[in-house]
């Protein structure tokens, strides 16, 4: 099954670079420009399951709830650390949430990037958006909630953590390759 093109590796990148962080932070316009600058394949966690389920992320939650939903990122999440090939994988903003993800993450296959936002500057960016379904309802209780539960396991995971807060896209890439 493919997942995204891999083109040749100019970089000399010799593990998976991952984008953690609360949904919003610019893993994947990041994750994008990257994969572009290092010449690797990029993989968005999130439009990977889309595709390959045919349903949308809310679909997804709707039908199998937020557990199936987990297991099916984490299988995917898994296959795509499997690569021999290095790629550069916007992960899903609660892929942290399961310990099995976890223990991926902090393997020696890959680097892990913490994009790092705060809930009141995330607010902006994702409210309102149809495919975030986990924000319904009251999302700024949502979003600190998550970032309550979430941080700490972002911590956990991360080998760099990269503010992305009052920078363009282009400061954050060259913050995550140095």
């Amino acid at each position: 099954m493919s997942y995204g093109g891999a083109g040749p590796n100019r970089s000399g990148l010799d593990r998976h670079l991952v984008l953690v962080g609360m949904s919003g932070a610019g893993k994947s316009s990041v994750g994008r420009a990257c994969a572009d600058r290092l010449g690797v394949g990029f993989v968005d966690v999130d439009h990977a399951l889309e595709e390959t389920t045919s349903r949308s992320i809310r679909e997804l939650f709707e039908t199998e709830g937020e557990a199936g939903f987990r297991r099916r990122e984490h299988e995917l999440f898994r296959d795509l650390l499997d690569r021999k090939a290095p790629t550069v994988i916007a992960s899903g903003g609660g892929v942290v949430l399961l310990e099995e993800n976890r223990k991926l993450l902090c393997s020696p296959r890959c680097r892990v990037v913490w994009l790092r936002i705060e809930p009141d500057a995330l607010r902006h960016r994702v409210v309102n958006r149809a495919h975030r379904p986990l924000l319904d309802g009251d999302p700024d209780a949502a979003l600190h909630a998550m970032w309550v539960e979430r941080e700490p396991l972002y911590q956990e995971v991360a080998d760099v953590i990269v503010s992305v807060e009052h920078r363009s896209v282009g400061e954050v890439v060259e913050a995550v390759l140095r």
